[in-house]
């Protein structure tokens, strides 16, 4: 996918606020992975599915008041886009938060984070994008499959919503770079995160009603949708107009690195040697897609 027409330096300030594109996704992964954190807490009030809906719930609100989008003209293709947009979306919190209640945090994205790397090896141009996707590839390997315990009950089902997961964040990708350089991003995140959060109601069927038991359990569960999905993806959308699809699916390998380093200090969930070697590769194939 090519990359949105070049912009005049003023421009490129007014969407980035100035910072460099790996800075971005250090600033969403830390916000992000602390939101997950709450959330593995929140695993043991309710269904990790109820988590990722209530999560798509407070995102969706607060992104439609904040952008109050029936404000712009819409097509029904533009409708279109962005409810297919949010149901991915949801569908990729519901999936990741499953694999999440089975493996530690840092296991769980690297898995994930295969679904970018598909999307960089055949999107991405030139060596330098092909040996940053290898390294990169090599990095998720060592921490999910060097660190996982296949003996320890429910790790398989872990591992295969974490790859579930990954497919629909390369679809995320792919569909979001085209929402977010076509029209205005955040309102197309606004409406689609709303129609996601009504087209995933039923996995929270029943269950629902658990996250209004006491003011503590609704104050995490709204910290989960502020943290998880209304600052990362809000930073992302920013992300997404600066960045071809290749370069956006490398640099998300920055996320991984930070889940791991909120998994040690947030959940005391400490890196094993395999997961160290792939912190290694990860920050290698970052360096090399930044300088490319």
């Amino acid at each position: 996918m090519s990359a949105p027409p070049p912009a005049g330096r003023g421009r490129r300030r007014d969407r980035g606020g100035g910072l460099p594109a790996p800075a971005l996704f250090v600033l969403s992964g830390v916000v992000q992975y602390l939101g997950a954190a709450v959330a593995v807490v929140l695993f043991a009030v309710m269904p990790a599915a109820t988590v990722a809906w209530w999560r798509l719930v407070v995102s969706g609100v607060l992104l439609v008041v904040w952008r109050r989008p029936w404000r712009r003209r819409w097509t029904w293709r533009a409708l279109g886009s962005s409810a297919l947009f949010g149901v991915i979306l949801g569908g990729m919190n519901v999936l990741f938060y499953v694999a999440l209640d089975h493996l530690p945090l840092g296991t769980a994205v690297s898995l994930e984070f295969l679904g970018p790397v598909a999307v960089a090896a055949l999107a991405g141009r030139g060596l330098a994008a092909r040996l940053a996707v290898v390294l990169a590839l090599a990095g998720v390997v060592s921490i999910g499959g060097l660190g996982l315990d296949w003996s320890t009950p429910g790790t398989g089902t872990g591992v295969a919503f974490a790859l579930a997961a990954g497919v629909a964040w390369a679809a995320y990708i792919l569909l979001g770079r085209r929402i977010a350089v076509g029209r205005s991003g955040l309102d197309s995140l606004a409406v689609g995160t709303a129609v996601g959060a009504v087209a995933l109601s039923p996995v929270a069927a029943g269950t629902a009603t658990t996250a209004l038991a006491s003011p503590g359990v609704a104050a995490a569960v709204i910290g989960v949708g502020v943290l998880s999905s209304l600052v990362p993806y809000a930073i992302e959308q920013v992300a997404l107009t600066r960045l071809p699809a290749a370069t956006f699916a490398l640099l998300t390998a920055l996320l991984p690195a930070t889940s791991l380093l909120v998994g040690l200090v947030v959940l005391q969930q400490v890196p094993t040697a395999g997961e160290v070697l792939g912190l290694a590769l990860i920050s290698a194939a970052v360096a090399l897609a930044s300088r490319g």
